[in-house]
């Protein structure tokens, strides 16, 4: 087998019958086959590389999901905190919320406030050294922003509730910083009333995992052509240097999506 695979095994990109194909697994990606539903299948956009087309699925379909269907459709001119924006979903939703004409922000560690910041955010908010929600507080004058995506979880939901404005939703995708949070207000929900939605795209059923795929597709492909957007690419690292791959991974030193180039 060759090709290209993200570094967490849930994006592979091959070929059907002559055409280019990329898709999201629900992971296995490291076996040496793997079944795939045609239903999920989507094309390579054209004038991308195969290694380009291996960072697409997951991330922009978890963003894509995130941003247009769990949080009811990202309006124009609304504000959209994203929380790890260095990350691979972190890199596709500041992407993703321009293409709406809403406004990106972004919590990440400094180093990667330039990327984040030439992606389209307008403000990236340094995690280790500032107040997410105390900056939000300031740049909104307490209004506090519409949506905020979040991979984070307990140690953020606090301040995330704080941080929200009037019918604000918060759409948690991850729980990389643990899931008992500490006593929290639950005022802000009921006052403001804010929605507060958990997704996951595994235990989804084929059609909506075939519906997110055509809709994502549909919005995204001609930007991908055009160049408009992009998916953002770390590193790619050898097959046989995975280990290294996870331990880069684990650094948290990576923007955009670690690759796997998989040769005979």
């Amino acid at each position: 087998m060759a090709g290209y695979i993200d570094q967490v095994g849930k994006n592979v990109v091959g070929f059907r019958e002559g055409d280019a194909v990329c898709t999201l697994l629900e992971g296995g990606g490291y076996a040496e086959y793997a079944v795939v539903r045609q239903e999920v299948l989507m094309r390579v956009p054209e004038g991308l590389f195969m290694k380009e087309a291996a960072a697409i699925p997951e991330v922009f379909l978890t963003a894509y999901q995130a941003l247009f269907m769990v949080s009811h459709r990202l309006k124009k001119g609304e504000r959209v905190l994203i929380h790890g924006g260095g990350s691979g979903v972190g890199t596709a939703a500041i992407q993703l919320v321009r293409l709406a004409g809403a406004i990106p922000w972004v919590t990440a560690s400094a180093s990667k406030h330039a990327a984040c910041l030439e992606l389209g955010a307008e403000m990236a908010i340094d995690y280790r050294s500032e107040s997410f929600e105390e900056v939000i507080r300031d740049r909104t004058d307490g209004k506090g922003v519409d949506v905020i995506l979040d991979m984070i979880g307990a140690p953020y939901l606090h301040a995330n509730l704080n941080s929200l404005a009037l019918d604000g939703r918060l759409v948690m995708i991850a729980l990389m910083g643990g899931f008992r949070p500490e006593a929290v207000n639950l005022i802000p929900v009921l006052k403001k009333r804010l929605q507060i939605t958990g997704t996951t795209l595994r235990s989804r059923s084929l059609a909506y995992k075939a519906q997110l795929a055509s809709e994502m597709k549909g919005f995204t492909w001609p930007h991908f052509q055009s160049g408009a957007i992009h998916p953002v690419i770390d590193r790619v690292f050898d097959w046989h240097d995975v280990r290294s791959a996870h331990e880069y991974m684990a650094s948290n030193a990576n923007i955009g999506k670690i690759i796997l180039n998989i040769t005979p």
